[in-house]
């Protein structure tokens, strides 16, 4: 019996340590956005008053996106990854963000 019990706790212990963690979203205050540059219909970057650039890589393409602009609401005035969406201004397209990338500074 004490081998079952040894063996359970052996189990459950190595699934716990091959368990995903979901990492935490990555948000970026809005007010710290100094502008934005759609690379493609699935690639914006995203400049910061601070200098530091980050990537989004939205779900899927949004074709209309490098022609028309986009806007977004926000709540608590941050735009996170992973859900939250923006809309082309003139065909009011929905896209869904995807994960944010911080862009490594360029080597002077």
């Amino acid at each position: 019996m004490k081998t079952i019990a040894k063996w359970a706790a052996l189990t459950a212990l190595g699934m716990a340590s091959v368990t995903p963690v979901a990492a935490a979203p990555v948000c970026l205050n809005t007010f710290y956005i100094d502008s934005s540059r759609v690379v493609d219909p699935q690639t914006i970057i995203f400049r910061m008053k601070d200098g530091t650039q980050w990537r989004n890589t939205l779900r899927t393409p949004c074709n209309g996106l490098r022609f028309h602009g986009y806007t977004y609401n926000v709540k608590y005035t941050e735009l996170c990854d992973y859900g939250q969406s923006i809309r082309v201004l003139e065909t009011h397209e929905v896209c869904t963000l995807g994960s944010f990338t911080k862009i490594a500074p360029a080597h002077a």
